[in-house]
């Protein structure tokens, strides 16, 4: 009860109150910079916040694996809506991410997410999907920047979903390294079934780069598995009847 009046009382309002202040900051820096890089720099100060006022505290292990002037395709489970923010907020890479088509129509959310350079995805129609996909490889490819995707296609209420190809087709695609990520800790935080925020413990483990430069094509369904294997172990978890993957082969 008390945890309901907390978060009713103190921590909602606030994350609404820094939602709606950083958003109008994203905005207005939008105007004087069209790379991205100053609203992603915004995001991560509201991210900051969004965690602070919520009492989440975030350990992160294996940060030393990414080079800051590199391009990757992050690769994470997905559990919580807090997913983002956590990610956001700790890992100081300049990448984007692919949202829900419906996300960009909220008011000041759907701005920061256009002008931020994030990318939609309209899961109902593939050819859109694939056109965001080589979207994204370009913009890994000629602006240096990374991209973050959860391949399980949403939340997912309890056991990790089967990965989409998606990742792995981006990864392969822009000839950028996979990196496995493991997130722990953000459903009990944010539970799929409620909007209050708790305070709690997060872990973010991040894996081994997987290089696929000179990747067939053909190899992302294989790309895909050996991914989720990699984030299952990240999470401690084991993925039930499933074979170990190779590394993916050079052409």
């Amino acid at each position: 009860m008390l945890s309901r009046l907390r978060a009713y009382l103190l921590i909602d309002p606030l994350i609404i109150l820094a939602t709606v202040v950083f958003g109008i900051i994203s905005l207005l820096t939008s105007v004087f910079d069209k790379s991205g890089r100053t609203q992603h720099a915004v995001a991560r100060l509201w991210a900051r916040t969004l965690l602070a006022v919520s009492g989440v505290r975030v350990r992160v292990e294996g940060l030393e694996k990414l080079r800051p002037d590199c391009g990757y395709v992050l690769v994470a489970n997905h559990r919580s809506y807090m997913d983002t923010p956590v990610i956001m907020a700790h890992i100081p890479l300049q990448f984007r991410f692919f949202a829900k088509k419906g996300l960009f129509r909220i008011p000041l959310l759907g701005g920061h997410l256009r002008r931020a350079g994030h990318l939609p995805v309209v899961r109902e129609n593939p050819r859109a999907s694939v056109k965001s996909l080589s979207d994204g490889a370009r913009l890994i490819r000629e602006r240096n920047l990374s991209v973050l995707i959860f391949p399980e296609g949403g939340r997912a209420p309890a056991d990790m979903r089967e990965f989409k190809e998606g990742a792995a087709y981006l990864a392969i695609k822009a000839g950028v390294p996979a990196v496995p990520i493991g997130i722990a800790g953000t459903r009990e935080v944010l539970p799929m079934e409620s909007s209050h925020v708790r305070p709690g413990a997060v872990t973010v483990r991040i894996g081994d780069p997987i290089l696929t430069e000179g990747v067939r094509g053909d190899y992302r369904g294989e790309l895909s598995q050996l991914l989720q294997q990699k984030v299952a172990e990240l999470m401690g978890e084991s993925i039930a009847e499933a074979a170990p993957v190779a590394e993916p082969p050079r052409l």
